[in-house]
């Protein structure tokens, strides 16, 4: 029989006494009980101690539904305390007159066991219970409307003297002791945001947000969730929470640019991707307010800005390389779509905005031969729309950053290759919508439209860009390649509505082109002196040229245009105008008559039963053989019947027209009039002489 554990411990510490003597002197003096234990065990105890394996296993699936049961009857016999109206009124009244670490606690829980009830999660719920919707409202209006001012106030901070930083309540006393409820508080909050839809409750909960900005600035984890939940807001949501989450991002950033600005911008750089991929009329201006508010995020570090410009640009142009390598139709539309597009309208607006910057003036370059190349790949005029959008994000990047850019080639391109005297395959009552399309069909190309459309934008495109190079001193030698096949179009085209838009245009082009050179015949400097060069464009720019004149007053009226076609009015050839049936005689005549029947009584004239007006006279209208028998009719008591008063107008001597339709319709068969009766017809009656055939008969 093998010895004991019990056994060999006793003989170890026997040779711990002789090997370590000090060691075994200072257990006696310490732990006595650690030497002086039983050793009667044995092999059977130790065998007894053993673990046996039983004869039956039980299912471990029943084990779980039983600690399911278990579980659902210890959240049943749970109490909470069922949080009531009354509650959320006393609470409301208490918090005017002082707000406690007590009474806040007891807000914050509440405020978690109604956010448990949005995300249907019953973990969350804590001391407190919400069962009611109203209870829910005031709630979260109490704590939306009327937290901010107590909370502040109960915990004393001091106002910093620099109005520009924030000041942070970990600086005050009372942070400690609040800390794990304003935590739960925020968080939250957070969760609230994360399952609402309805945009008026959004738009209260990111206002409370806001001022609890830097709370959030004190917590980092609670902070990344809210500027999660604040990029997706800012991405999907209406204006007003575009808004108002742009505001919240802009404003956690600037304060701690080193933490958050960067995570920031790459995440919504590609909320801003992801979100563009359609392109509609409604779509454009929330497109346009993320180009525009990704810009002001960029211009708080432009060190940031470069690296991420870098990167992104760097990747457009990769993709645009495999593209013009494979020469497949998959990377084509890679490259050939509306992500990529806004991309480079995006990168032309940071560069423009930004400028001057010499940190970002290295990625301009790239950045134009991106979007001329992203022009060659498909030359087609199946892809004009697609080449009007790069040549506009070229005029703004050659514009704002004074960098000259041969952007009209391609435009005098399209001259060239589209045929404006081709007369259309098909009619199309709808114009073409070039702000929002890439790509062209073969039905399009064959519309009157498409050619109405491709001129406005050409003419819009040249106006713009001249525009820019109006002042310069260099402009009629700019303009001239324009001139000369704006020129050659004006001597081939037969459309006069396109001749008299490009001879409009050529008529600037050519005035602003002997302005520039009649000043340019004044200079004394020559063209190497640069600094008087630029003198000169700035006293032509303040004195004003005539295409920049034209420009301003065509600009307005464009703005208005474009403001009509985001707001989603139609123009009124797109509306599908209904038929107007005129109403039935008798119908007219009948409302006609219940309504004016008092006022017109006359011996003169009286209606009969079917609501025709009968008119007495000594002259007949007889019937002819060419008259509408419709329009006029005799019966034999002398009186002339018109059934439809409203197609004859008298008027004025001067509407001649007028009265040579009504002749066409009527003749008159003249009663013959003797001598006397000549003296009854005044002087300015002469004319009706031609009508008359006298004699001398009585």
């Amino acid at each position: 029989m093998k010895k004991g554990k019990a056994t060999k411990h006793r003989i170890q510490l026997s040779r711990l006494k002789d090997k370590d003597p000090e060691f075994y002197k200072f257990l006696e003096d310490n732990d006595r009980t650690l030497l002086n234990f039983d050793d009667t065990d044995s092999s059977e105890d130790e065998d007894s101690q053993l673990h046996k394996l039983p004869s039956f296993l039980e299912d471990a699936s029943d084990d779980e539904e039983e600690e399911e049961k278990l579980s659902r009857k210890t959240t049943k016999s749970k109490d909470f305390i069922k949080v009531t109206e009354k509650m959320v009124d006393q609470w409301k009244q208490m918090m005017k007159c002082e707000l406690t670490p007590k009474l806040f606690r007891k807000i914050t829980q509440a405020f978690k066991a109604a956010v448990a009830i949005t995300k249907g999660d019953n973990s969350m719920l804590g001391k407190y219970k919400v069962e009611d919707s109203m209870v829910f409202n005031a709630l979260v209006s109490l704590c939306v409307q009327d937290l901010f001012g107590p909370l502040d106030k109960m915990l004393k901070l001091k106002p910093n003297k620099d109005t520009k930083k924030l000041v942070l309540p970990s600086s005050s006393p009372r942070w400690q002791r609040l800390q794990i409820d304003i935590k739960m508080y925020l968080l939250s909050l957070v969760q609230l945001l994360s399952c609402l839809t309805e945009s008026s409750v959004i738009r209260a909960v990111l206002r409370h947000s806001i001022q609890l900005v830097s709370f959030f600035l004190c917590l980092p984890k609670q902070c990344r969730l809210f500027l999660k939940q604040l990029i997706i807001h800012w991405s999907t949501g209406d204006e007003t929470v575009r808004v108002l989450s742009f505001l919240a991002l802009n404003k956690i950033c600037r304060n701690k640019q080193d933490v958050y600005l960067n995570p920031v911008l790459k995440q919504m750089y590609i909320a801003y991707v992801r979100n563009c991929k359609f392109t509609s009329p409604n779509m454009l201006p929330m497109i346009n307010f993320m180009q525009r508010t990704l810009t002001e995020m960029y211009a708080l570090d432009t060190q940031a800005s470069y690296q991420h410009g870098f990167i992104y640009i760097r990747q457009l142009a990769i993709h645009l390389r495999n593209a013009m390598t494979m020469k497949k139709k998959e990377t084509y539309q890679s490259v050939y779509n509306w992500q990529y597009i806004h991309c480079l309208y995006l990168w032309c607006r940071v560069l423009s905005t930004l400028h001057p910057s010499e940190i970002l003036q290295p990625l301009i370059y790239p950045l134009c031969q991106v979007i001329t190349g992203c022009i060659k790949l498909v030359p087609t005029s199946k892809y004009y729309p697609l080449r009007l959008h790069c040549v506009r994000a070229l005029i703004l990047l050659s514009d704002s950053t004074k960098t000259f850019v041969p952007i009209v080639p391609f435009l005098l391109e399209i001259f060239q290759q589209v045929d404006f005297n081709k007369k259309p395959g098909r009619i199309s009552v709808k114009p073409i919508n070039f702000a929002v399309i890439l790509k062209l069909s073969n039905s399009n190309l064959q519309e009157k439209t498409f050619r109405d459309g491709l001129i406005e934008q050409l003419y819009d495109l040249i106006l713009e860009y001249f525009h820019t190079q109006a002042c310069s001193i260099g402009f009629p030698e700019l303009a001239l390649p324009l001139i000369v096949q704006l020129k050659a179009f004006l001597k081939e085209c037969k459309v006069g509505n396109y001749c008299k838009q490009i001879r409009q245009l050529l008529d600037k082009m050519q005035e602003n082109s002997a302005h520039i050179t009649r000043r340019r015949q004044k200079v004394t400097f020559s063209v190497a002196d640069r600094a008087a060069v630029d003198t000169w464009e700035k006293e032509t720019e303040v004195e004003g040229t005539p295409l920049t004149k034209y420009y301003s007053h065509w600009k307005k009226l464009r703005e208005k245009e474009i403001q009509l076609e985001i707001s989603g009015k139609e123009r009124m050839e797109d509306l599908n105008l209904p038929e107007i049936k005129r109403k039935k005689l008798t119908e007219r005549k009948e409302a006609d008559k219940k309504e004016f029947k008092d006022l017109f009584d006359s011996d003169n004239s009286s209606e009969n039963e079917n609501g025709v007006i009968r008119v007495k006279g000594e002259m007949k209208m007889a019937k002819d053989s060419n008259s509408d028998d419709d329009m006029i009719s005799d019966d034999e008591s002398g009186e002339y019947e018109v059934e439809d008063a409203e197609e004859f107008s008298f008027g004025d001597e001067e509407s001649d027209e007028d009265d040579e339709n009504v002749q066409k319709k009527t003749k008159f068969k003249p009663k013959k009039l003797s001598k006397s009766d000549l003296t009854e017809l005044t002087q300015g009656d002469e004319d009706q002489l031609e009508d008359l055939d006298l004699s001398d008969e009585d």
